[in-house]
């Protein structure tokens, strides 16, 4: 192998290592009780039901979330922002997209999303690696169109 089929070599464990990490958290969460597993292995629990409008795919929202790994280091978080975010559902990740229209305005759920639902093989910057399941609370504000 020439060094760069062993470069290549070795990131593509990193990710297979990832979702295999990702696969066997999912397999025991689902059996925590108040996780709900889609079709789809999207994982979520109800933290705050709300009782406001439902977003549709091609909605804008304004949300607040927080995202980490598995191993509990934060990426992101638009509470530490101190900002919430605005978005349409279907520019966000395959998972939002799945759970978005579920929730209703003032809920707050947390996600665990697989990573063909998220950032996929190739992850997100510095902070996803390629094949990480995600964990995200998510709670959302207001349905604004």
């Amino acid at each position: 192998m020439n060094l760069q089929e062993k470069l290549q070599q070795a990131m593509m464990d990193k990710i297979n290592k990832q979702k295999e990490e990702g696969a066997a958290f999912l397999a025991a969460n689902k059996n925590n009780e108040g996780v709900i597993e889609l079709p789809e292995g999207l994982q979520y629990t109800i933290l705050q039901e709300g009782s406001g409008a439902k977003p549709r795919v091609n909605s804008t929202v304004r949300a607040h979330y927080a995202g980490a790994l598995l191993d509990g280091k934060e990426f992101d978080s638009s509470y530490k922002r101190g900002q919430p975010f605005e978005a349409r559902v279907n520019q966000l990740i395959k998972g939002w997209q799945i759970v978005l229209p579920m929730m209703a305005e003032g809920s707050k759920w947390r996600l665990w999303i697989p990573s063909d639902l998220g950032y996929g093989d190739r992850g997100a910057g510095a902070g996803i690696p390629g094949g990480a399941t995600l964990v995200f609370d998510v709670e959302l504000i207001k349905v604004l169109d």
